[in-house]
């Protein structure tokens, strides 16, 4: 599917030029201090915090990054902070690390999303590798999220009319039928099709169709 072409380019230019940042949430000093430096010596950045309320009260970034989260946080446990930030933050995994190997504790996590349970001490190159891991999921859903937004776009700019034409079309509805339900002539039909190739990029019948399937207005062909 050809979006890219509509504002995307731009876009993804934009973000490759930001560093990946990789969120740390831990009450003890010294693993902040150490992951901070491991984290800089793999060409990230990294965002340090000793509690989840302070991870709370920073802005989020666009751009590849993850979540270092200690299990036992002074003010609300790393599962509570999951449930919070999980929802809104799809594209940021977490890595949870902890100092109690806690058979329940990991299944919980697991189950809520998290790519990893480590439990300290752990080795440097392990953490890295999961890391790179995470930071390429996150790459994958803001390209995702990025491709969407320019459908969402370039939907935002067909006329009333236009929409009208594109919800037939792919329900696979032929112009005279389109111009029936719509009370409109069948080269009228085909003018206002015209525009909607034009307009969302499609370069055929099926890559609109996916395309409405990701607005949720057709199934997918």
């Amino acid at each position: 599917m050809d979006v890219a072409s509509c504002k995307n380019e731009a876009r993804s230019s934009s973000m490759s030029q930001v560093p990946p940042v990789v969120f740390v949430v831990d009450d003890d000093i010294s693993v902040r201090e150490s992951l901070e430096l491991l984290i800089r010596s793999a060409g990230w950045l990294p965002k340090l915090c000793a509690s989840a309320r302070d991870f709370l009260s920073l802005p989020q970034v666009v751009a590849p990054s993850c979540l270092i989260l200690d299990v036992n946080l002074p003010d609300l446990s790393g599962l509570d902070l999951q449930k919070l930030v999980s929802p809104e933050r799809t594209h940021m995994p977490i890595i949870f690390v902890t100092g109690f190997g806690d058979v329940p504790t990991t299944v919980a996590a697991m189950k809520a999303g998290a790519i990893e349970v480590l439990t300290k001490p752990f080795r440097d190159d392990v953490l890295l590798a999961v890391v790179e891991q995470a930071l390429e999921r996150s790459r994958t859903a803001l390209a995702l999220g990025s491709e969407l937004q320019v459908i969402q776009d370039c939907h935002a700019s067909l006329s009333r009319r236009e929409r009208e034409v594109l919800t037939l079309v792919v329900t696979g509805l032929m112009n005279k039928q389109v111009g029936f339900e719509l009370g409109i002539s069948e080269i009228t039909v085909k003018a206002h099709r015209g525009q909607v190739m034009r307009k969302m990029r499609a370069k055929s019948l099926a890559d609109l169709i996916n395309m409405a399937a990701k607005l949720g207005l057709g199934p997918a062909g």
